[in-house]
């Protein structure tokens, strides 16, 4: 099933057009990457997909985009970010907040939980699937500034998922951490693609190639190649994914 198409998707930051007609279809359950040079549009791309882009004043959509076959512009904005969950490149948790209330926030603003008890099971299940329980059970009431980089980013995560999304976007989740923290991040991602779905903006190759079943390569805010992972780095059809694959482009 495909959880998430475009269509001819074109975007503009007051005149300046940086993306220009995209239309790809983004599978259930698997990491779709999203790869290419600093500036190509990925990470417009990504704020599309559930609206965040609608913040800025100044930009313009044309297109569509299907959520499993219903077009997000015709969903409320609220339910859209519900089911279409987004983690930063910077990791953003509400640092005066407790770890446990930056899990529960949008639990009780959604009104998702019915009862306090169910509200920790959420919040419980939540930070299990981001690898963070065993780190801050007996932790839940400090600030989430105590954390480190990696275990905020985790935190946001939790805080996704415990909205119980169907798909999750992630715009260069690791580029501001450390080895060791980037690698259980992408441990993650290959555990949560049996759940549901998430996109990644990467500018690492390398990265797109460990951890996506999928990959599309824009330039200049264009399609340029899409297709599965494996078949896109060992036979790329267009030459410009080619020099960007070999590191001839940045």
């Amino acid at each position: 099933m495909i959880a998430v198409e475009t269509v001819n998707l074109r975007v503009w930051y007051d005149n300046k057009e940086v993306l220009k007609g995209v239309s790809l279809k983004i599978p259930e359950n698997v990491c779709f990457a999203i790869m290419g040079p600093s500036g190509c549009g990925k990470s417009t791309f990504l704020r599309t997909l559930n609206r965040i882009i609608e913040l800025n004043e100044n930009a313009r959509v044309e297109g569509d985009v299907l959520l499993f076959g219903k077009s997000v512009f015709k969903m409320d904005v609220v339910e859209v970010r519900r089911q279409i969950g987004m983690v930063f490149q910077i990791p953003n948790p509400f640092p005066h907040m407790s770890i446990y209330d930056n899990v529960a926030l949008g639990v009780k603003f959604n009104r998702l939980a019915r009862s306090k008890r169910e509200l920790d099971e959420i919040v419980e299940w939540a930070l299990k699937k981001s690898a963070l329980w065993d780190e801050v059970k007996d932790r839940l009431k400090e600030r989430a500034s105590s954390l480190s980089g990696g275990q905020m980013q985790r935190l946001c995560i939790a805080r996704a998922l415990a909205m119980k999304p169907k798909v999750l976007l992630m715009d260069e989740p690791t580029a501001n951490l450390d080895p060791v923290s980037a690698n259980k991040i992408e441990e993650l991602i290959d555990e949560l693609k049996r759940e549901l779905t998430i996109v990644i903006v990467t500018h690492s190759p390398a990265q797109a190639s460990r951890v996506s079943d999928y990959v599309a390569f824009l330039y200049m805010g264009e399609l340029i190649e899409v297709g599965r992972t494996e078949e896109v780095f060992e036979n790329p059809k267009n030459e410009l994914t080619e020099r960007y694959l070999t590191g001839r482009m940045g």
